[in-house]
């Protein structure tokens, strides 16, 4: 057996469940899409066996992108959960054969709760899409699974129209970086969209800085005390004017054999690459990667000089 070109059958097979996915996407989506940006409560979703897994990753995305939203078991639902679910709320009830038993037992209960539900089935006829006030249909040709047996094709349908759901929701509310990045304060997906260059820069006496006509001795005297391989030329006000880094020296070694009577203002280079102090500190990343500099300087809405960002600084936090 060839399970390379097995493994390309199933990714075929799966992707044109996708593409034709597309086609499925009608007047009931955009209702559920209207109906679940009216929600004031919680979306909450439910679904057995796999239904329940693909269910339960469409409840975690639709909480990152702003539509609160979590899991409930059908099962456990009958048994207490049901207690989790308040008169707000919005059910979304997953099941592609659209006759699942646990799913249907808790219909009833769901309708004396007075709750909008919204099924997805890969059947518009079955039992569950007929009892529910909007069906999105998830329907498949074939599953993967050469048995048709194991959900494959079917739950990668109905994973995606969960994404479909998500970002259309996302989308409409105005969803920002900003309001994605508070739900995911922890790690470096948190720290990228999080921390400002103002979190990590240098301050105050940290900061290099010389005037034009300091001498180049002096400046460099400067630069080896605040060790950040650079520093700042500014005018009286604090505006910069230039900086010199320790790749300027080694030209300037190259190109003036006597360095000892050089004012730095002669040789900074008067175009540094800068960045706003309340400026993301991964767009200072990307600004130095891209043009392979280790430190930027960094000024206030005044155009002046408020601190150094370095990019140790920033490798160290994880960045």
């Amino acid at each position: 057996m060839n399970f390379c070109t097995k493994a390309q059958e199933v990714i075929q097979i799966e992707g044109q469940a996708i593409q034709d996915l597309a086609k499925l996407v009608d007047q009931q989506f955009e209702q559920a899409c209207k109906l679940l940006m009216q929600c004031q409560g919680r979306i909450i979703v439910m679904g057995m066996g796999k239904s329940g897994i693909i269910g339960n990753k469409i409840a975690a995305t639709l909480a990152s992108t702003g539509s609160p939203a979590f899991y409930v078991h059908p099962a456990e639902a009958l048994h207490g959960d049901l207690g989790m679910i308040t008169a707000n709320d919005i059910i979304i009830l997953i099941s592609y054969s659209g006759k699942t038993e646990e799913i249907m037992t808790i219909i009833p209960m769901i309708r004396k709760l007075k709750l909008p539900i919204i099924a997805m089935t890969g059947f518009p006829n079955s039992s569950i899409a007929k009892a529910a006030d909007i069906h999105i249909n998830v329907h498949v040709t074939q599953e993967a699974c050469p048995l048709g047996l194991a959900p494959t094709a079917s739950t990668t349908a109905t994973l995606v129209m969960g994404d479909a759901l998500a970002v259309a929701l996302l989308n409409a509310k105005g969803f920002t970086r900003e309001q994605y990045a508070l739900s995911h304060p922890g790690g470096n997906l948190g720290k990228r969209l999080l921390l400002k260059v103002k979190d990590f820069m240098h301050t105050g006496e940290q900061v290099p800085k010389v005037s034009p006509d300091t001498s180049l001795l002096e400046a460099l005297m400067e630069m080896s005390s605040k060790r950040l391989g650079m520093t700042t030329i500014t005018d009286h006000s604090n505006k910069l004017l230039g900086i010199y880094t320790d790749g300027d020296l080694r030209r300037t070694l190259q190109n003036h054999p006597d360095i000892n009577t050089l004012k730095i203002s002669t040789v900074m280079s008067k175009n540094p690459k800068t960045i706003n102090e309340n400026e993301l500190a991964s767009l200072a990343l990307d600004i130095m990667e891209t043009y392979k500099i280790t430190s930027l300087a960094v000024l206030d809405d005044q155009e002046k000089i408020a601190g150094i960002l370095h990019l140790h600084d920033l490798l160290q936090e994880g960045l």
